[in-house]
């Protein structure tokens, strides 16, 4: 494995296309969960100038299409949106297309007699943690979120004038000796209003890199690199400069290209869908084995069947070449933690509306709150592998 490198991560922002759909998805799940726990939703969503489309299949309660509606609007408010081509009011038109799930799906997925519930779907998750950052992520990632997730706050707050919600942040780290040691470039691409010109976006924007990123990593980044709307005018953006869909932000979600994915987005989707619930449950593992310090990083897979409650398989990397070490991490994950959909829904308590805040600045490397969302990202279980 190659130590010195350099490595590169993106964010994109809430107000970007694809992470305003990913919010109303989630929106979505949290309507369902919070009036029934074991609701089944699967929720899509398009959407392009003044126009916004939902499509999918839910399981649950009887939700009036003017509800959700109107929870769309709210969803487009907050993020910030009131332009010609793209608004909270009426001048943006929201279809939904709602069913009833699958029942043959229902069928394989629901538990009954002496079968365990089983999941939602095949398909392969992976988790990941490495000691990095402080909240155990990658470093590139965790700081491009940063940069993008404190602009938004300021913007919210009335701080920050005249920068408006799409933007996207890139950044790149030199390792040396396989551990973050300066930032190459940074790469700030935000939308502004039409009073705004470039020079007044770069003295918006500059500070925020100091803000976010460690000073130690910062001694060596050259003015040069450092590019802030390298294209210049970016007036007309969000979902009126480019469509959005749910689903197409899956490494900004989760490690920014440092470790691998499965494939399956998680926004959109309720807990029985193991795409969302055991990649949770595989960054909880990750994260805690690397909080107990018997490694640096850890990435661990699972792998699902529809219908089956058990995962397939398990597979830990230690990335130290100790081949007894990491059959004994997966022994103890096996001995300790159960698995299963259902075992992992109740391990983390994912049976609640905690979803729309997960779907901007990243699913992983975020503080746990008190109402239960983010319980992935405790470290409650490091003494299991410290045995």
């Amino acid at each position: 494995m190659k130590k010195n490198f350099l490595f590169t991560s993106e964010s994109v922002s809430e107000g970007h296309p694809d992470k305003v759909c990913d919010r109303i998805s989630d929106m979505v799940v949290d309507t369902y969960l919070g009036m029934e726990p074991q609701a089944r939703v699967a929720c899509e969503t398009l959407t392009t100038t003044n126009k916004v489309v939902l499509a999918g299949e839910t399981r649950g309660p009887e939700i009036q299409k003017d509800e959700l509606i109107s929870k769309v609007r709210d969803c487009i408010k907050d993020i910030g949106y009131d332009q010609d081509g793209f608004s909270w009011k009426d001048t943006t038109k929201v279809e939904t297309h709602l069913h009833s799930q699958s029942a043959d799906i229902a069928m394989g997925v629901d538990s009954s007699g002496n079968k365990d519930e089983g999941a939602g779907d095949q398909g392969i998750m992976f988790g990941y943690a490495c000691n990095e950052t402080d909240v155990l992520m990658p470093a590139p990632i965790h700081y491009s979120h940063r940069i993008l997730r404190l602009m938004a706050e300021d913007r919210k707050s009335g701080k920050l004038k005249g920068i408006e919600p799409d933007s996207k942040s890139q950044i790149t780290i030199e390792y040396i000796d396989g551990k973050p040691a300066n930032v190459k470039s940074v790469v700030i691409s935000t939308q502004h209003s039409k009073d705004v010109d470039l020079a007044k976006v770069k003295e918006l924007c500059a500070p925020y890199i100091e803000k976010s990123i460690p000073k130690n990593l910062l001694g060596n980044l050259d003015e040069k690199e450092i590019y802030i709307n390298p294209t210049g005018n970016f007036v007309i953006g969000g979902p009126d400069g480019d469509s959005g869909l749910t689903g197409r932000k899956i490494i900004v979600d989760t490690y920014g290209g440092a470790a691998p994915h499965g494939g399956g987005a998680f926004s959109g989707k309720d807990p029985t869908k193991v795409d969302r619930s055991a990649a949770y449950a595989s960054r909880y593992l990750a994260k805690n084995v690397v909080a107990s310090k018997i490694s640096d990083k850890c990435l661990i897979q699972l792998a699902y069947a529809i219908g089956v409650s058990k995962p397939l398989s398990i597979y830990v990397d230690l990335f130290d070449n100790d081949e007894e070490k990491n059959r004994h991490v997966e022994k103890l994950i096996n001995e300790n933690f159960d698995l299963s959909p259902r075992g992992i829904r109740e391990m983390l308590g994912l049976n609640k509306p905690i979803y729309q805040k997960t779907a901007a600045y990243g699913h992983f490397g975020r503080d746990h709150d008190s109402d239960g969302s983010f319980s992935w990202e405790k470290t409650d279980k490091s003494n299991v592998f410290t045995k």
